[in-house]
């Protein structure tokens, strides 16, 4: 099954989200009381990897296939990213500086 197309579609979404909350963490002056924007910036660096590796692995053969494997996991990495940060942020005073 060929899952490039997905991740490629889902991580680049994902990546908009991540960065639109690292943004509003920045506009709200929330992000020097605590680690969610550094959490939230490991996700973004994540996603924008698995769309980049997705991406060439849409070409094909053994390669590519290797190239979506990586995807893949990068792109659950940066889900668990995303998912501290969102944690970090939904519970008042767990992780502040």
């Amino acid at each position: 099954m060929n899952r490039s197309p997905h991740i490629l579609n889902v991580s680049s979404n994902l990546l908009g989200i991540t960065l639109l909350i690292i943004a509003g963490l920045h506009l709200t002056d929330r992000a020097a009381q605590s680690f969610a924007d550094e959490i939230a910036w490991i996700g973004a660096v994540c996603f924008l990897t698995a769309c980049f590796l997705s991406y060439l692995s849409l070409g094909g053969g053994r390669r590519g296939e290797r190239l979506e494997v990586w995807a893949d996991r990068i792109f659950l990495l940066g889900m668990t990213g995303l998912f501290c940060a969102i944690v970090v942020l939904a519970l008042p005073g767990s992780v502040m500086r």
